[in-house]
């Protein structure tokens, strides 16, 4: 009988899907409803210790519909961290633990260049019994001026210093979140495990415009009929996230054995966290796809990922971790596989080939003719 609880960096998780950073995780009264529901993790919205500074504008998401309009493939948002004072989520914190004390509740980071503000928000939030963090170093938009975000996640060796930070100040586990915003996403991940980081969450957000109003000539979401570029995410971004996740993974596999990676994509179903594992994940979040859903969509996902895991005879997640790696190759490889392939079967049909008379028979007669004819 196959079982979705599993152990990542020490944590006990009933199942493997997190609620990922964001609106689903805002505040006590939303992580509760996660865990009522089932969910193996909550990842609470990023905080910093001055929300003074956090103002978010309305509208702030922008939606990207199929042709036919009934469904959202893409969806956009502008939404900044946390605007909740931290003495607020220190006690949220405080009361979540104490409602759910054996459900895993991780905590959302971000922080300016500075050691004393990083080690305080950790020592803060650990005080409140949080199970782990999760370094944001991936939020596309909003305060690039103060260094925060993919501004840092951008810079490698700024993101091992700040790991390096984080990872003296506690024994939690330390999850580096990364931005898909670059080239080479193995390069900052790369630096983050240098730094001691537990783990690497990917990806965020892709940086984007999700659209122009054809009749107002303004880009959207339109604030006072000005945007800005945003983080685009759901089902439409998921190739993308597969194959960094698969790139992150197979570095992992190479330099940093051991070491986990939390998937994160456009995943809606069971079937979507089977590929994200398959390709190397320990765990699978979920945010965007709640915000459309709803924080039930949890249970049928357990289910289809039980069936899937039932039909190729799979125990655990375990099992199946990373198995998809292996067929992950170089186009000069492929062409190298499909030359021998083509040898192989020129070589086995020459065999076929009729070399003495003895060989001839009468119901393959027309066929051994043919095959000795150039």
């Amino acid at each position: 009988m196959p079982t979705l609880a599993t152990i990542v960096d020490g944590l006990k998780l009933p199942n493997p899907f997190v609620i990922g950073s964001g609106p689903p995780g805002t505040n006590l009264n939303v992580i509760a409803k996660a865990f009522q529901e089932g969910w193996g993790a909550v990842i609470a919205k990023t905080v910093s210790l001055d929300a003074s500074k956090v103002i978010n504008v309305t509208p702030r998401y922008g939606k990207l519909y199929s042709a036919d309009g009934k469904e959202v493939i893409g969806w956009e948002n502008i939404e900044l961290i946390s605007d909740r004072p931290f003495k607020i989520w220190e006690e949220e914190f405080k009361k979540c633990k104490d409602m759910f004390p054996d459900r895993i509740l991780i905590a959302s980071i971000m922080e300016e260049y500075s050691r004393d503000r990083w080690v305080e928000l950790v020592k803060r939030s650990e005080a409140c019994g949080v199970d782990g963090f999760e370094l944001n170093f991936s939020c596309p938009h909003g305060l690039p001026e103060r260094k925060m975000g993919s501004a840092m996640g951008q810079d490698p060796e700024i993101l091992e210093e700040v790991c390096s930070w984080v990872k003296g100040a506690t024994r939690k586990p330390v999850w580096a979140k990364m931005t898909p915003n670059i080239t080479h996403i193995e390069v900052p991940s790369r630096a983050a495990l240098k730094g001691g980081a537990t783990g690497i969450s990917a990806i965020n957000t892709i940086s984007c415009v999700c659209g122009v109003n054809l009749e107002t000539l303004r880009p959207e979401p339109s604030v006072e009929g000005y945007t800005t570029p945003g983080g685009y995410s759901s089902k439409a971004v998921k190739p993308i996230a597969l194959r960094m996740v698969m790139e992150v993974a197979q570095m992992i596999r190479a330099e940093f054995p051991g070491r986990t990676l939390s998937a994160i994509g456009g995943v809606e179903s069971g079937r979507d966290a089977a590929e994200f594992i398959l390709l190397g994940g320990d765990t699978v979040q979920v945010c965007t796809g709640v915000m459309k859903f709803g924080y039930e969509m949890v249970k049928p996902m357990c289910e289809e990922l039980l069936e899937f895991m039932a039909k190729h005879n799979f125990e655990t997640l375990a099992d199946f971790k990373g198995k998809s790696l292996d067929y992950i190759t170089t186009h000069a490889d492929l062409v190298k596989r499909q030359a021998e392939r083509k040898a192989a079967q020129k070589a086995a049909a020459a065999s076929k080939m009729v070399q003495a008379d003895g060989e001839w028979n009468g119901s393959d007669f027309v066929k051994q003719s043919n095959a000795l004819a150039r």
